[in-house]
């Protein structure tokens, strides 16, 4: 009965041509999700730029003379960042001049974002400034 049995079971015959496109097709799906990956990377990824203005002027100096503190985490990095302050109170500099060079120039709003940015980023100064003490 066991040779019945034996005769019976169906047998998985597996030739070289089927093994060779399913190798072709792994190799095409490696590829397009290659490219999918890359395709990701590129300006896609970020989304449109904010519009051009005073405020995104004084946030992108205000952002950078946090970073320079250490007060922002980069995205991927393990660890607090050691604070710059020479070039955190360059960034501070050019906010200051900024308010200087634009008085009477801006309307109330922008004039009260920029003045409680500075001081904000003043403080942050002072603030790490003290902690590397």
């Amino acid at each position: 009965m066991a040779e019945e049995e034996k005769k019976d079971e169906k047998k998985i015959i597996a030739d070289e041509d089927w093994k060779e496109q399913a190798k072709r097709e792994k190799e095409i799906l490696a590829a397009q999700e290659k490219a999918e990956k890359e395709k990701s990377k590129g300006p896609e990824r970020r989304g449109p730029l904010p519009k051009g203005d005073f405020a995104a002027l004084v946030s992108m100096l205000v952002t950078q003379a946090l970073f320079s503190l250490g007060a922002l985490a980069v995205e991927g990095q393990e660890g607090k960042r050691e604070p710059d302050l020479e070039l955190a109170k360059y960034n501070i500099d050019m906010l200051e001049t900024l308010e200087e060079r634009t008085k009477g120039n801006l309307n109330e709003q922008e004039e009260k974002a920029l003045a409680n940015m500075l001081g904000q980023v003043r403080m942050a100064y002072v603030q790490a400034s003290d902690r590397k003490k």
